[in-house]
């Protein structure tokens, strides 16, 4: 069952670096049902919430851009 909620988690976060879907439609396209479910899960995981993490990631990846297009 670890094994099946770390892949899990991991497709949340290609879906939450790569996409603007909900958190709710990512639980959903995931298979962790609600996003009360999911952000359970992907915080004893990640020790972050999903709005966190993509706005952390986001962050870093619009930086990396602006450095590149210097």
């Amino acid at each position: 069952m670890r094994w099946l909620t770390s892949q899990r988690m991991a497709g949340a976060c290609r879906l939450l670096e790569t996409t603007d879907l909900t958190v709710q439609a990512v639980a959903a396209k995931t298979g962790l049902g609600t996003p009360a479910n999911f952000r359970l899960h992907f915080t004893r995981e990640l020790n972050t919430t999903p709005s966190s993490y993509r706005r952390l990631y986001q962050g870093r990846n619009r930086s990396a851009i602006a450095l590149r297009s210097s």
